[in-house]
C-alpha cells in the first residue's frame, strides 16, 4: 500500500531523497545558525540548477565543505579551491565555489553583528513565519530586501529568486501549497 499523503506539486514522487526532503526538512522553522548555513550555501550552488540536483549531492557536498562548519570554509584558500573544482561529487563551478567563502566570511560578519545568522534572518519578520502558497511566485518584496541587504554586505549568487526558495526552505516562508498535508501542521 503507497503513501497516501497529499504533498507539494513540485515534489518528484519517484525521488525518495527529494518525498523526504519534503516531508522532513522543507518548509519547517529552521534556527540551527548551522543547518541555517547548510542550507544558505547550498541554495547558492542551485543558482541555476535543479534543487533534486543539489540534493543528491548533498553528502558530497558536506564532505567537501567540512561538515559546513563556517570558518572553515571562510578560511578556504586558492588551494582549497583547487581541490573543490577537480570534486566531482559536488558542483564544480569556480564563480560559485568562490561565492562560497566569501558568503561564509559575510555569514560570520552577521553572526557577529547580529549574535546569529537566525536573529538576522528571522528578524526580517519578527520572528514568525509568514504563510504564502509556494505556487504564487518566485520573488517577493521580502526576498528582494534581503537579497539587496546581503548584497551590500558583499555575498554573492543570492539574488532575490535564491533568497526566495531559501526562505521557503528554513519556514520563514511557511510555502507549503493548501492541498499539501503538510500545510496543515
Amino acid at each position: 500500500m503507497g503513501d497516501e499523503r497529499k504533498r507539494c506539486s513540485w515534489v518528484n514522487l519517484n525521488d525518495p531523497i527529494y518525498v523526504k526532503y519534503h516531508d522532513e526538512e522543507w518548509g519547517q522553522p529552521l534556527h540551527d545558525d548551522r543547518a541555517l548555513y547548510e542550507l544558505f550555501i547550498l541554495e547558492t550552488f542551485q543558482a541555476g540548477l535543479s534543487w533534486a540536483t543539489i540534493l543528491h549531492k548533498r553528502e558530497n557536498f558536506r564532505r567537501a565543505y567540512e561538515g559546513f562548519i563556517p570558518a572553515r570554509v571562510a578560511a578556504f584558500d586558492a588551494a582549497k579551491i583547487e581541490e573543490l573544482m577537480q570534486d566531482a561529487g559536488i558542483v564544480r563551478n569556480r564563480r560559485k565555489i568562490e561565492a562560497s567563502i566569501t558568503n561564509s566570511r559575510v555569514f560570520l560578519d552577521i553572526v557577529r553583528e547580529f549574535g546569529s545568522f537566525d536573529r538576522y534572518i528571522w528578524g526580517f519578520t519578527d520572528g514568525k513565519s509568514v504563510r504564502e502558497s509556494c505556487e504564487l511566485r518566485t520573488t517577493s518584496p521580502l526576498s528582494d530586501t534581503i537579497s539587496k541587504d546581503l548584497k551590500k554586505r558583499g555575498m554573492k549568487f543570492v539574488g532575490s529568486t535564491c533568497i526566495y526558495s531559501t526562505l521557503q526552505a528554513i519556514g520563514v516562508l511557511a510555502a507549503h501549497t493548501d492541498e499539501c498535508d503538510w500545510s496543515k501542521s
